[in-house]
C-alpha cells in the first residue's frame, strides 16, 4: 500500500488566508474546502464574484471532522452546506451539495438577485449562449482538466511520452481558445461567465507544470505561434485577464505553498482521489 504523505500544509495563506479569515464567522451557508484544491477554488470564486455571505471551513484532508463526513461521507471537497427549510415552522436543516460545477450553478441560480448579489454567471436571457457555455464547461471538465493531471503526473516510466501529453494538453487549450468570443477577454467577450470560472484554477496552476516538467507547458511566446499565432494571442489575452481577476487573486494562497503541495503530483506519488483516477485511466471523481 502506498504511503500517504501527511505533511501537506493545512491552512490558506496570502490573499486566500485573508479571505478565509473574513469568512470564518458562523453562517448557515458553509463552504467546506481545501486551500490546495482547484475544484474548491471554483466555488470560492463564484462566492466572491457574487458577494454571497457564507462561512469558509478549511478541511484537513487527513483528519476530517465528523460533522463534515456526516454531510458528505465521501469526504471530498468542495462540499456546500445549504440551509433548507423542513416542516412548516421555519425550521432549517443543512443539506449537502457537492461536485464543483453543480455547486457553482446552484450559487448562480439561488443568488440570482443582481440587486443584492453579483451578476449572473450563466446568461439567463439567451438559451443559445447558455448552451454554448455548458458545452465549453464540458470541454474543460472532460478534456482540459484530465489532461492537466496526466501532464503534471507524467514520469519517465509512463507508456506515453512527455511530448505526447504536452501535445494533447495544448490541443485542448487551443480548442478552448478558438471558442473565445471577440470584443473582450472572456469566453462571452466583455461578459465574465461561469466558463471563465471553470478554467481559472488550472490556468493559475500552469506555472507548476513549468516548474516541474522538462519543457514546461509549451505555450508559444508572443510572435512564436506560427500558423496558430492568432489562437495563442487570444489565449494570452484571456490568461492575463483571468490572472488579474480580483476573485481569482483573492482565492489564491502563496505560490510557494502550491509548489510544495504539487510536488506529490509531479512525482506521481500522491494518493488523492484525482491522482489515483488519473493513474488508473479512469474518469475524475
Amino acid at each position: 500500500m502506498a504511503t500517504v504523505d501527511t505533511s501537506l500544509e493545512g491552512e490558506t495563506s496570502g490573499a486566500a488566508g485573508e479571505l478565509a479569515a473574513a469568512h470564518s464567522a458562523e453562517h448557515p451557508l458553509k463552504l467546506y474546502g481545501g486551500w490546495f484544491c482547484p475544484f474548491v477554488q471554483r466555488a470560492w470564486i463564484v462566492l466572491a464574484e457574487k458577494n454571497i455571505p457564507h462561512q469558509y471551513v478549511e478541511i484537513n484532508p487527513y483528519k476530517k471532522a465528523p460533522e463534515f463526513l456526516a454531510l458528505n461521507p465521501r469526504g471530498l471537497v468542495p462540499t456546500l452546506a445549504v440551509p433548507v427549510s423542513v416542516g412548516g415552522e421555519g425550521k432549517k436543516d443543512l443539506k449537502p451539495l457537492y461536485e464543483s460545477t453543480v455547486i457553482c450553478e446552484y450559487l448562480d441560480e439561488a443568488f440570482a438577485d443582481t440587486g443584492r448579489f453579483g451578476p449572473r454567471l450563466l446568461p439567463e436571457e439567451d438559451a443559445y449562449d447558455r448552451a454554448r457555455c455548458r458545452l465549453c464547461i464540458d470541454h474543460i471538465g472532460s478534456r482540459i482538466v484530465p489532461a492537466f493531471y496526466r501532464f503534471i503526473q507524467h514520469t519517465p516510466d509512463k507508456a506515453y511520452s512527455i511530448d505526447e501529453v504536452r501535445a494533447e494538453f495544448l490541443g485542448h487549450l487551443k480548442t478552448f481558445a478558438n471558442e473565445l468570443g471577440s470584443g473582450g477577454p472572456w469566453f462571452l467577450g466583455e461578459r465574465f461567465s461561469l466558463v471563465d470560472v471553470m478554467l481559472a484554477p488550472w490556468a493559475k496552476r500552469l506555472f507548476l507544470v513549468d516548474h516541474y516538467k522538462s519543457g514546461g507547458v509549451g505555450i508559444p511566446a508572443e510572435g512564436e505561434g506560427g500558423d496558430d499565432e492568432a489562437v495563442w494571442a487570444r489565449w494570452r489575452q484571456w490568461f492575463e485577464a483571468i490572472a488579474a481577476r480580483k476573485s481569482v487573486k483573492e482565492t489564491w494562497s502563496n505560490d510557494d505553498q502550491y509548489i510544495g503541495a504539487y510536488k506529490r503530483y509531479a512525482e506521481d506519488t500522491t494518493q488523492s482521489e484525482v491522482a489515483k483516477a488519473t493513474r488508473q485511466g479512469k474518469s475524475l471523481p
